[in-house]
């Protein structure tokens, strides 16, 4: 008997409100930690060390947020192989709540500190890829339509905590010291594990797929180094069934769409180290306040906050009322233009400091507006383009590739620091210079990107043997 029609519209699964309360506190305590810690590092840790104290806590700072984007990918591994999704970020966020008592308890000890930045790294960074995939596991093939929205809804959470922690634990650092401005987003992290715990009988939890000679990487071993004749995929073909080779091509065609987004994260991330750096010598005064310099970095979840439903309820559906098929694609490549664009904006405010004028922090507003636009352009559409494109059993490993983008950007910014290859106005604009570039790039590989969604089935059961998911194929 066929199952009766409805005209009810798909809601959001009930268990979707522990995934975000728990993204909130988890970003609270992050970014109240990473908003602080170049102007810690330069003003507490490296005050015995000689030489020059921002170029040393730059680099420091962005070799912390290389590993934060470098444990994605064994986290990934670990949830699509051998835990699952549910319980890597549970486990992992316990060693993530290690790491913040450690910056409490060892803020004057270096070794001390730097044990609590890698065990925040290892969780931090372990838990992106599964809790991003493990949002879109609470949706299936009939409210595939919610995706889109949740994801931006799942980005607003971030910057909800962000904004509060931005706003809130510079000042903390200012008038109580390191141990309690670090202590409270440990408390936080606490907190955001014991929300996802809350919501565990309610999850739909795909199961790990036992380790076994067909995975992703074994593929692409047997295409670079099989006997069989042939080329690469050949090779492959000749070790590996069709639905193996098929996941790791897609998989490496969607890499190829990545290649050049990390110069927009190695831009976005010196917001809170370049940029903070520069407010330093910025008037600070608004009013009768006078602002942290690592403060400002509240204007940017703030503006996500706004922008986010504007973007997603408004601009979006509007253009396509209108015929104008702004595709994933073309958001993430406007999104490297707006970029380069904001920090051409930064570069006119440095000029203006070396030319012995004190302009007010408020000038970064300007820039910051811009630097949003493009994070939302690029970083959420980004989450959700990398989700649907991959196959149902390697969402982990491709959402992992993702955030390893950020590892990527983050690398180039610690190289670029220990070359000492540029510095003032000239380093604002070299940034500004390689991301036009990188849009260029963006814009010729998306040309020849053939888009495949793919979605759970919307009977997939939760046991190891639900179906695999058929791909949809649009043009992008």
């Amino acid at each position: 008997m066929p199952a009766p029609v409805t005209d009810a519209a798909p809601r959001f699964p009930p268990q979707i409100r522990y995934i975000i309360g728990n993204e909130a506190a988890e970003r609270f305590s992050f970014y109240g930690m990473r908003n602080i810690l170049t102007v810690f590092l330069v003003d507490y840790l490296l005050t015995r060390h000689t030489g020059n104290h921002t170029d040393e806590a730059q680099a420091i700072f962005h070799t912390f947020v290389m590993g934060v984007f470098l444990f994605p990918l064994l986290g990934g591994i670990i949830a699509d192989w051998w835990w699952g999704k549910y319980r890597t970020v549970l486990w992992l966020s316990l060693v993530y709540v290690a790491g913040h008592a450690c910056l409490a308890f060892f803020e004057s000890s270096e070794r001390g500190f730097y044990t609590g930045l890698f065990l925040i790294a290892l969780g931090s960074g372990g838990i992106k890829p599964c809790v991003s995939a493990f949002v879109g596991d609470q949706f299936t093939q009939a409210s595939r339509a919610l995706v889109p929205k949740v994801f931006g809804w799942f980005y607003w959470s971030i910057n909800l905590g962000s904004f509060f922690a931005s706003a809130t634990i510079p000042k903390v650092l200012e008038h109580f010291g390191p141990r309690v401005a670090f202590g409270i987003p440990g408390v936080l992290m606490l907190i955001a594990t014991l929300v996802f715990w809350a919501g565990r009988r309610l999850y739909v939890k795909v199961p790990p797929r036992e380790p076994d000679r067909h995975a992703f990487v074994f593929v692409l071993r047997s295409g670079l180094f099989g006997k069989a004749p042939g080329g690469f995929w050949e090779r492959a073909r000749a070790e590996h069934p069709a639905e193996a080779v098929e996941g790791a091509r897609a998989v490496l065609g969607v890499a190829s769409i990545f290649a050049p987004i990390p110069l927009f994260w190695a831009c976005f991330d010196q917001k809170a180290s370049l940029w903070v750096l520069q407010a330093r010598n910025l008037d600070l005064h608004v009013g009768s306040l006078t602002l942290a310099p690592s403060q400002l970095q509240a204007v940017n979840p703030l503006l996500v906050m706004l922008l986010v439903p504007l973007t997603t309820y408004g601009l979006y559906p509007w253009l396509e009322r209108r015929g104008i098929r702004f595709t994933p694609l073309r958001r993430i490549g406007t999104g490297l233009v707006l970029t380069a664009t904001s920090f051409v904006g930064v570069a006119i405010i440095q000029r203006a400091l070396e030319g012995g004028a004190r302009p007010s922090v408020l000038w970064q507003v300007g820039p910051y507006l811009v630097l949003t636009l493009s994070e939302i352009l690029v970083s959420i559409t980004g989450l959700e383009f990398a989700y649907t494109q991959a196959p149902l059993r390697m969402k982990g490993t491709i959402m992992s590739l993702w955030l390893l983008t950020t590892f990527a950007g983050n690398f180039v910014v610690v190289l670029v620091k220990k070359l000492g290859l540029v510095h003032g106005t000239v380093e604002f604009l070299f940034w500004a210079g390689l991301t036009y570039l990188a849009a260029v790039v963006f814009a010729l590989i998306a040309r020849r990107y053939v888009v495949r969604d793919h979605y759970l089935p919307a009977t997939a059961a939760t046991a190891s043997g639900a179906p695999m998911a058929q791909p949809t194929t649009r043009l992008a």
